[in-house]
């Protein structure tokens, strides 16, 4: 059976981009909010939900946020004003360098570092990264690269302890950005828009009360590969649509796959949708250019981790369910 892995994922731009701005519209009046803010990192989930907020309510009633901090990136600050300005929606800049400082989120992170490498220091960098679900077998073992201020890296297997510790402090600067949305929704009267994409909602690739919280999440039923088909229908500038995917959090630069994904996220995007449509591993992997083999390693990965990061989807657990309001 011949497969164009194209025709799989493709979808009517205009027409989807109607039906989310349509639903947002409704959203917004069950919630009796205004308008929409939504933090703006420069990438492309977050400048494709701008875009939709806009024409789902326009410009005027949509205001984004840019949460630059000691580790970013100075090019996701330059993209992602360049996103607010084609769009014409006001913006702020909120530097969360100090808050996270004050909340002693680096010297967190570096002290669990040290653990391993003692020197970590000023003129240091770090990032952790995960095996390839190809090769893995089944098994997804994350690993600390560090950098030397003489460009030397070490690659170093973590105990259960340092890897959780660096999580924890990283999670701060997620929790830190959702924290300023809010502010500015509160004073809008505006909802705050989460942006994740069907692959990362799916697996879990977000911070519980960080990232992961929002009012509305417009995009987190379309698969990557289908963001960036919307991406340039709307209009999105080139540049953002060309950027590789990343995590802008660790001060190394940090692709998603080295970090989460294992795979490139067109290629996830096809194992994912052959999962959820019951493709056999074959017909999948001659689309996504793997051996069936392959594609039952990265179906084993995607099931393992909608397994480990399930209760990231939970809400508060109630004892007993407080019926009145539905709970």
């Amino acid at each position: 059976m011949s497969v164009d892995s194209s025709a799989l994922l493709a979808l009517d731009a205009e027409a989807e981009i109607d039906r989310i701005a349509t639903g947002l519209r409704e959203q917004l009046r069950g919630m009796r909010k205004r308008g929409l803010v939504l933090g703006l990192s420069g990438g492309i989930d977050s400048s494709v939900s701008l875009a939709l907020a806009v024409r789902a309510v326009g410009a005027r009633n949509v205001f984004c946020v840019f949460m630059p901090e000691d580790d970013s990136d100075p090019d996701s600050l330059r993209l992602g004003r360049l996103v607010s300005k084609t769009f014409g929606v006001e913006a702020a800049v909120e530097d969360i360098g100090p808050t996270l400082r004050a909340m002693g989120c680096y010297e967190r992170r570096d002290t669990f570092i040290r653990e391993l490498v003692p020197d970590y220091g000023p003129g240091w960098a770090s990032k952790i990264v995960i095996a390839n679900a190809l090769e893995s077998e089944g098994y997804n073992i994350s690993s600390l690269v560090v950098q030397d201020p003489q460009g030397r890296q070490t690659r170093l297997r973590m105990p259960p302890a340092v890897y959780l510790g660096i999580v924890a402090a990283t999670n701060m600067k997620q929790r830190t950005r959702k924290q300023i949305e809010y502010f500015h929704a509160d004073r809008l009267n505006f909802a705050v828009v989460g942006t994740p994409n069907r692959l990362e909602y799916d697996q879990g690739f977000f911070v519980k009360n960080g990232d992961g919280a929002a009012d509305v999440k417009p995009i987190a039923h379309l698969y990557k590969t289908q963001v960036y088909a919307l991406a340039a229908h709307l209009g999105i500038p080139e540049e953002i649509r060309k950027r590789p995917p990343t995590t802008d959090t660790y001060s190394l630069a940090q692709t998603q796959e080295e970090f989460y994904f294992s795979l490139p996220y067109d290629r996830m995007d096809l194992c994912l949708y052959g999962l959820n449509n019951g493709m056999a591993a074959e017909v999948v992997g001659q689309a996504a250019g793997l051996t069936a083999e392959q594609v039952e390693r990265v179906w084993a990965d995607i099931t393992a981790k909608r397994k480990a990061t399930r209760y990231l989807h939970l809400g508060p657990q109630l004892i007993s369910k407080v019926e009145e309001i539905g709970g």
